[in-house]
């Protein structure tokens, strides 16, 4: 039994959207069902318009009504629809059903699969612009186990109807790339806007999962979507799953640090574990319904150039042994960090930083884009209930210990920063090791690409063992070991 496209010619050219749905419909192994809740039913819409559907489509359904869908596809613990959890079950249910009532002794070479989507669409009052799951679970050969690809949308278009038209391409991108792209897996994501603006739809979290995607690291899936401008910030936890930004960080305290983390030192834990201890002593803030974010923007992992991928999941794998969740951001400037924080949360913020960082914020030249420059910046980062922990620097030459109370700023700044320190917008971090002021992640990095040695004393307890074990960050035991001789 042969795995499908064998023998096809590829497309030198950007398919259009019927090209794509009769290729599939004239496959005679793709056979499966469409599960559409939400928006209509315009991705089967486009396979039927596309003739030869009878050999593609075995089922097309949507079930509007919640009691039907419940009766279907049962009801969710938390009695929502529009759900990760939901469309895994949708997907799920239908594969069950095509495994149940198509023989496979009739059909040996049916490569099954079922799309779903589950979608709420922009609100008559134009204030929610929608969202929405879509998915794809199918086989890519007969005695194989299912592969599946689930994506969340976020629809950009103030029309329902453009909004249904948009989810309808998206959905034949994704059937289509499944089958036909599942070998190049960072073409398949650049794919799903064939035909489509990216301003249409913005595409913040993806899953690959099954035998065909075993190697590929969804952390990496994650980075793609931001650097080919698909969103501006995704999320992953401890265990590299990927993570839905809005959902984690849902009506939650915000504990935020900024850094490179290459690698991650004494000073990056130092600095969270006394913000994380001051965060929680604020009155309005809720251990249980806190979310700490360890922040990497595009623009630091750009800093030498292209984006090294490598060296991108070294740092994560390292955050990620530490039980942190990471974010990755398109916003080199902090109060779009902070407006986009705002689009899920009113409650408390915290950005835990060192002295260059906050320097960084109040020098001119990173705000000459916006009209009403710094002032426009600043309105925009502190109007939220934001705060900034600050971290002291040591200076190096003085052996000083730079605070908030001792930070020189630019002339022209002095007054707007006193007005953020003494209106308990700036908090300073006290209870800091002195000890480790000296550590600097680009000099760590420098002693292990060099092979020196002390660098492992510099680092979180069992990091170094990880960095040895894995070879992270160019670490050679060769290089090492001649050294010793």
């Amino acid at each position: 039994m042969s795995v499908i496209l064998k023998g096809d010619k590829e497309i030198e050219n950007i398919p259009s959207i019927k090209r794509k749905a009769l290729r599939i419909n004239l496959n005679e192994n793709i056979y499966g069902t469409f599960a559409e809740i939400g928006a209509g039913q315009e991705t089967v819409r486009n396979f039927f318009r596309a003739g030869g559907a009878s050999g593609t489509i075995a089922k097309a359904m949507s079930a509007y009504d919640k009691d039907f869908s419940d009766a279907i596809y049962g009801i969710e613990p938390d009695k929502r629809y529009v759900t990760q959890p939901r469309l895994k079950r949708m997907l799920a249910h239908e594969i069950e059903l095509i495994e149940d009532r198509l023989s496979r002794t009739k059909h040996p070479e049916k490569l099954f699969f079922s799309y779903a989507n589950t979608v709420a669409t922009i609100n008559f009052a134009k204030n929610f612009k929608g969202h929405g799951w879509v998915g794809v679970r199918f086989q890519l050969d007969p005695l194989e186990d299912y592969n599946e690809i689930v994506l969340h949308i976020r629809f950009r278009q103030t029309d329902a109807r453009l909004q249904q038209e948009t989810l309808g391409v998206l959905g034949v991108n994704l059937i289509y790339g499944a089958f036909y792209m599942n070998d190049r897996p960072k073409e398949l994501l650049r794919s799903f806007y064939d035909n489509l603006d990216h301003d249409l739809i913005e595409i913040d979290m993806i899953n690959f999962s099954g035998p065909r995607f075993m190697y590929v690291d969804n952390r990496l899936m994650s980075l793609q979507l931001v650097k080919n401008g698909m969103t501006d910030a995704v999320m992953f936890d401890a265990n590299g799953n990927n993570l839905l930004p809005a959902h984690q960080l849902y009506k939650k305290n915000i504990l935020a640090l900024r850094g490179s983390f290459r690698p991650v030192t004494k000073v990056n834990m130092d600095m969270f574990e006394r913000a994380q201890e001051l965060f929680l002593k604020e009155k309005t803030v809720d251990k249980e319904h806190t979310e700490v974010i360890f922040e990497i923007t595009l623009a630091n992992l750009r800093s030498e150039g292209e984006i090294n991928e490598r060296d991108f999941l070294d740092r994560a794998e390292l955050l990620c042994s530490l039980g942190q969740n990471v974010m990755i951001t398109n916003f080199q400037e902090y109060y779009k960090l902070v407006e986009y924080f705002s689009e899920f949360t009113k409650a408390r913020m915290v950005l835990a930083m060192g002295v260059y960082n906050l320097v960084q914020i109040f020098d001119e030249k990173y705000y000459r884009h916006l009209s009403g420059g710094i002032l426009e910046a600043f309105g925009k980062l502190f109007f939220k209930d934001l705060k900034i922990y600050l971290y002291p620097l040591k200076d190096q030459e003085s052996g000083e210990f730079i605070t908030s109370e001792t930070l020189k700023v630019h002339p022209r700044m002095k007054e707007l920063y006193k007005f953020f320190k003494y209106n308990g917008k700036m908090l300073d971090i006290k209870d800091y090791d002195p000890e480790i002021l000296d550590v600097f992640s680009r000099n760590v990095l420098q002693m292990i690409a060099e092979g020196q040695e002390g660098w492992e004393e510099m680092l979180p307890q069992g990091i170094s063992d990880i960095i040895k074990e894995q070879r992270l960050f160019g670490y050679s035991r060769r290089r090492f070991a001649k050294q010793d001789k």
